[in-house]
């Protein structure tokens, strides 16, 4: 049987090694040549499995994606083709939300504010946004929901209109689509725009093109010339990946290459379910566990000091275990040298919180803040 796997797929040897021959391959470079003798096909986000690349595939049996996104897989083709498909949902959310509240710390630092005087909008509230849901609600910050997959008519959400007008941060956690009831494709764009307040903190780790990026260029621009509050800017994901729009990166506070989830476990628990998954289409017993893949991380434990206020050590904590900054100086350094896929394959390490043990913590309202967010105690 042979096993083609995206390069950036980690653990792939250690889940699949015992059920066949495994060829890695870049996944901008995939071709349909190398598809026609594969049986079993795992992906990215990068390779577009569409009729082009299998146009030669004659044993493909089965198709994977280590990603929440489904947009870059034909699904259609697949079934008619009757080719079994499975993605990873849910891998990668606790990394993308650590990102997100990562680098809403270095915003709060720069810039002199306290998350807990902030109304945070949700956009887009599937596995990875209810994920950094349940967080900040441990942090007892103020949230705003909105899904444009869900009747805003149900309790608790609002209308895209009503959460870029009202919110101090907006956050982008949809899936990218451009048919349907609801499209997000440009969902934020030059007519709806306007409506963020001055001093908005906004974010995307979603994909690219839910935001216009022309459009935001010329919203930077047009706040710098007129002297207005300018948009504090987080983006790890941009349109036309891998060659984004250079001129928006100097509006940004933190700039990087499409790795809010790419934290060790966000990556290696996308593996574990695609294994479990082939095992399952294989009629095969399941056999291999990520937890006793993973390596021990480079610091394991953290004792606070109980006379710190909980913020700093909060902050502390975070920024130990994973700080944004790094991949933000990667990417403006590195990008024009190397290339953003190069940033993507030679991503360091980066563990998520849960990795980390804090000691010395009572039983009380910060423990559990800090239990809640992931953190181990």
């Amino acid at each position: 049987m042979n096993i083609f796997i995206d390069e950036n797929i980690p653990y792939a040897e250690d889940f699949f090694a015992e059920l066949g021959n495994i060829t890695r391959f870049a996944g901008r470079e995939l071709t349909a040549e190398q598809v026609s003798v594969a049986d079993i096909l795992l992906v990215r986000s990068i390779t577009k499995v569409n009729s082009q690349l299998l146009n030669q595939a004659k044993n493909l049996s089965f198709v994977g994606t280590a990603t929440i996104g489904e947009d870059h897989i034909d699904k259609t083709l697949l079934q008619q083709k009757g080719i079994t498909f499975t993605s990873a949902p849910g891998c990668n959310a606790i990394s993308v939300a650590e990102y997100v509240i990562s680098s809403l710390y270095v915003l709060s630092e720069k810039y002199n504010f306290n998350l807990l005087d902030k109304t945070v909008s949700i956009i887009g509230v599937g596995n990875i946004g209810k994920a950094l849901q349940n967080k900040l609600m441990a942090l007892g910050i103020n949230l705003l929901l909105c899904d444009p997959e869900r009747d805003q008519t149900e309790e608790d959400f609002v209308d895209l209109e009503y959460a870029l007008t009202h919110a101090d941060i907006v956050t982008f956690h949809t899936p990218l689509t451009s048919t349907g009831k609801s499209p997000t494709f440009h969902l934020l764009n030059e007519e709806n725009i306007h409506l963020l307040k001055q001093d908005v903190c906004l974010i995307n780790a979603s994909r690219g093109e839910v935001i216009d990026n022309q459009a935001l260029l010329a919203e930077a621009i047009r706040r710098e010339k007129q002297n207005e509050l300018p948009i504090k800017l987080v983006l790890d994901v941009w349109e036309n990946e891998p060659t984004p729009l250079l001129e928006l990166i100097k509006y940004t506070d933190i700039a990087s290459a499409h790795i809010a989830g790419y934290s060790l476990e966000g990556k290696a628990r996308g593996t574990e379910m695609l294994y479990q998954s082939v095992c399952q289409h294989l009629n095969l017993p399941i056999v291999k566990r990520l937890d006793k893949l993973l390596p021990v991380p480079s610091v394991t434990n953290l004792v606070l000091n109980n006379e710190y206020q909980s913020e700093t050590q909060l902050k502390a904590a975070i920024h130990l275990v994973y700080d944004p900054r790094r991949d933000d100086a990667l990417f403006r350094n590195l990008l024009a040298k190397n290339g953003f896929d190069w940033l993507r394959k030679n991503y360091p390490i980066r563990r998520e919180w849960s990795s980390l043990k804090l000691e010395r913590i009572t039983n009380n309202e910060k423990g559990l803040n800090f239990l809640k967010i992931g953190f181990d105690i």
